[in-house]
């Protein structure tokens, strides 16, 4: 599965573009500000419905206008769709494909996987657990609809009771049974998706793991940690435990919407005692351990988004990954990079001759 063209209207930086792509290796070159790496959000786009930078989507719309377009061909099983995606200020989002609406978004992914690798990667390391929940829900749901359903019951039902706690602190009174309508649901709910994330993390580690070996050469050992006050003890007591609390406060305190994941080098928290060579190593290593992991399951090749990669990353680190997403497992490659002279040495080292494409004065805005 690949792109092979793209266009955009009032995204961004980007007034009016258009570019094609092969399937292989495109490089997308120019100076910093440049918009590349608008360029591989809007493919994420086209992909997710929404922008891997920013989840606002009026926030996506080019300064002092009113709408966005973004329109991309995909061939897939040698079948060419026309994806569609128009965002108006105060308007639903319209998203087409093959110039049919989609009754619901989420109908759409996992159709069209992407996988991108960005500086913004590292919130992952360095922000709350939100991120990192959304990270194992996001890639999950692409392949298990019942799991992405799931996901927006519990936290349908989670705004309930959040509703309901806030009201009954505000009357004075607590009514155990008009609570327990939704501590049923939300345990329902909330059990399937732990069950989920539960698995998922167990069979991921070893993927990830093997990733992180092949880029560093094997010198250091690292491992994640799936954290969950279900870990010890039934939802329904956990909720019971936590009544008094969930009252005073008017939220509820536990629940997988509080789960987190601990991502760990020799050990000990990589936030703490990874460098940025480490980190960085770290995060490429776990989404390519998502596009095998998405790629074995939605039996597609998901298109790679690599934006930004070589900063911080030694010449041995660089040469190994390149040598890998340049191979035919990968499918079609998008990487951006602000120097041509270094992306094109990077290739020809290793027998690649990727298709260019070059922002000049003229494409900048």
């Amino acid at each position: 599965m690949y792109i092979q063209s793209l266009s955009l209207l009032n995204f961004k930086n980007h007034e009016e573009a258009d570019f094609q792509l092969v399937d292989g290796v495109n490089c997308i070159v120019g100076r910093n500000g440049a918009g590349k790496t608008n360029v591989l959000d809007a493919v994420h786009y086209l992909s997710m419905c929404r922008s891997y930078l920013n989840p606002i989507d009026r926030q996506n719309i080019r300064f002092e206008q009113q709408f966005f377009v973004i329109q991309g061909e995909w061939v897939k099983q040698e079948t060419t769709h026309s994806l569609y995606c128009a965002v108006k200020a105060g308007a639903k989002k319209v998203f087409k494909r093959n110039k049919k609406e989609y009754d619901k978004l989420a109908d759409h992914i996992g159709q069209f996987p992407v996988v991108m690798i960005s500086p913004y990667d590292a919130d992952l390391i360095s922000e709350g657990s939100e991120v990192r929940r959304k990270w194992i829900d996001g890639i999950i749901s692409q392949f298990d609809r019942a799991y992405l359903d799931d996901l927006q019951k519990y936290n349908k039902v989670l705004e309930q009771r959040n509703a309901l706690l806030k009201q009954q602190y505000e009357n004075g009174f607590f009514d155990r049974e008009s609570m327990e309508i939704w501590d049923v649901q939300l345990i329902r709910y909330g059990n399937a998706i732990y069950e989920k994330r539960v698995s998922f993390i167990e069979a991921f580690i070893p993927l990830f793991q093997r990733y992180y070996q092949w880029i560093s050469g094997g010198e250091e050992q690292v491992s994640m940690e799936y954290q969950s006050a279900l870990h010890s003890g039934s939802f329904e007591e956990l909720l019971q435990q936590a009544q008094p609390k969930d009252s005073r406060v008017q939220y509820s305190t536990v629940g997988v919407h509080k789960d987190d994941v601990l991502f760990k080098i020799e050990q000990h928290p990589i936030k703490r005692f990874g460098s940025q060579g480490q980190q960085k190593s770290y995060l490429i290593a776990m989404r390519l351990a998502q596009f095998e992991w998405l790629k074995e399951r939605l039996d597609l090749v998901p298109v790679l988004l690599l934006d930004d990669i070589f900063d911080k990353l030694d010449n041995h680190r660089v040469a190994q990954l390149m040598s890998l997403v340049s191979q035919h497992i990968f499918g079609q490659v998008l990487v951006t990079d602000t120097d041509e002279i270094r992306v094109s040495g990077i290739f020809q080292a290793i027998g690649v001759t990727p298709n260019m494409v070059i922002f000049g004065e003229e494409e900048l805005v």
